[in-house]
């Protein structure tokens, strides 16, 4: 116990994981099923035109062959969405592990396994008419995922904040945070120093110059507020959240088409080269973490009294909520393999590639800078609301 409560890292994994060793491998079994419904839509957008030219429902897709793969990867996404929400329908609500629910979350894999396979297939003979309006419905699915996401970020850089500075934890852990939140604002700062270099050599650069330039301000009024007497928030909170939107503004103009000159840095070129099959695979991981890790953050999102103390008896983690964000992650992965436009199909081995993804990148950063800022200025304009 003495190490758990002086280690200078967060122990809600390690806490977690003594709640049952099935319950721990239940998150990962349902990250696997998930990781290979996204590799099988990648198989389908680029490898399966000529099999889904053959089907009867697809025959009404717009743009003839070119929509195809973009079409298989929507198909896909509704079966996976499926069987997500499905288990989120049977399993919300569920608080303790003696709820039969919880052996249906934990358990009955046969059963489980017979239905993916089942929602896996059946969406391939659904009327094209239904998955565009599948479409436009997941980007509003995928949108709550990302804030469903970016509330999970700034939630967690609060806690582990609050978690180092707690009466435990302070003297064990003031250089570390110090540490921690210099290599923050360093990491930060040398970004937007390389994205000056790389992403605008030139000064018609104006729109990657405005992007770059923007999160440099947003960076700069984060930490002003931050160090205000009274604002508790913290210098580490700021530098990892300035790091956050350095990687989103980063990521959103490695997304810019190719057409796109002004980015000089090796990108996704469709042809198999080894930057595209690298950046290819870590975006497919990074799609399976974030699903993961945002789906087991229920208490980010939970209105319940924070200081009740979790019992043997309670679930480790809200199984409702965990299947919920699955079901989003499973209309966000769709977004990514056709960038955002439901008529068009991507570049073999590209992913999330084009000006739609380009904006809502840039969106997401704005949005968490400015979720952010209203955490740290909310309890001075409603003095008489509670925000612990």
């Amino acid at each position: 116990m003495k190490i758990c409560e002086n280690a200078c890292f967060p122990c809600t994994s390690i806490a977690n994981s003594c709640a049952g060793p099935q319950r721990l491998v239940t998150r990962y079994i349902y990250g696997s099923i998930f990781l290979l419904t996204t590799v099988l839509a990648w198989m389908v957008r680029d490898y399966t035109h000529t099999l889904l030219s053959k089907l009867d429902s697809l025959k009404g897709c717009e743009g003839g062959h070119d929509c195809l793969g973009s079409e298989g990867v929507l198909r896909l996404s509704l079966g996976c969405f499926a069987f997500f929400f499905v288990m989120y329908l049977t399993t919300v609500g569920t608080k303790k592990i003696h709820d039969p629910r919880d052996s249906w979350h934990t358990g009955w894999w046969p059963i489980k396994s017979l239905m993916w396979i089942a929602l896996m297939v059946v969406p391939f003979f659904v009327p094209s008419a239904f998955i565009r309006l599948y479409g436009e419905v997941a980007r509003f699915g995928a949108g709550i995922f990302l804030t469903i996401q970016l509330l999970s970020v700034i939630h967690f850089t609060y806690w582990w904040n609050e978690d180092w500075l707690s009466e435990k934890k302070a003297r064990h852990c003031r250089i570390p945070m110090v540490v921690v939140t210099a290599s923050s604002f360093s990491a930060a700062l040398s970004g937007i120093v390389l994205m000056y270099i790389w992403f605008s050599p030139k000064v018609s650069c104006g729109l990657n110059i405005f992007f770059i330039t923007l999160t440099l301000v947003m960076i700069q009024i984060m930490t002003s507020i931050s160090l205000h007497s009274k604002v508790n928030a913290g210098l580490m909170t700021s530098g990892l959240l300035a790091l956050y939107i350095v990687f989103l503004c980063w990521s959103a103009i490695m997304s810019e088409p190719l057409s796109a000159k002004c980015n000089t840095r090796p990108r996704q070129t469709g042809k198999g080269d080894w930057v595209t099959i690298t950046s290819f695979i870590l975006a497919i991981l990074a799609i399976v973490f974030a699903t993961m890790s945002t789906g087991t953050d229920s208490d980010c999102f939970s209105f319940k009294d924070k200081r009740k103390v979790k019992t043997d008896e309670d679930v480790p983690y809200g199984y409702g909520f965990f299947h919920f964000v699955f079901a989003m992650g499973s209309m966000y992965f769709a977004m990514l393999f056709v960038g955002w436009n439901l008529h068009q199909t991507m570049h073999k081995w590209s992913i999330d590639v084009g000006w739609a993804s380009v904006w809502v990148k840039v969106a997401s950063e704005w949005i968490s800078a400015g979720v952010y800022i209203w955490t740290m200025i909310a309890p001075f304009i409603f003095k008489n609301r509670d925000f612990s």
